[in-house]
């Protein structure tokens, strides 16, 4: 049972790490690509997005490399 149990944290460990650097690209430049009016609103809006785009991070990346296929 440890060991699955070590095996699960790690998994964890690992997804997080994932989201916490797309989450920092998210923050700088993904935002835009998703909604254009967030290159005009507060750094802080951006900020409020974080941490979703760090714990769905999969979800939102899927988002947006279907818009970069439809948009060349």
């Amino acid at each position: 049972m440890e060991i699955v149990i070590q095996v699960f944290l790690i998994f964890l460990g690992i997804y997080a790490g994932i989201g916490l650097l797309f989450g920092i690209y998210f923050f700088v430049k993904g935002a835009s690509q998703l909604d254009p009016l967030i290159k005009d609103s507060k750094w802080t809006v951006r900020l409020l997005l974080f941490p979703g785009a760090v714990g769905l991070w999969p979800i939102v990346l899927l988002k947006i490399i279907n818009l970069q296929k439809i948009q060349p």
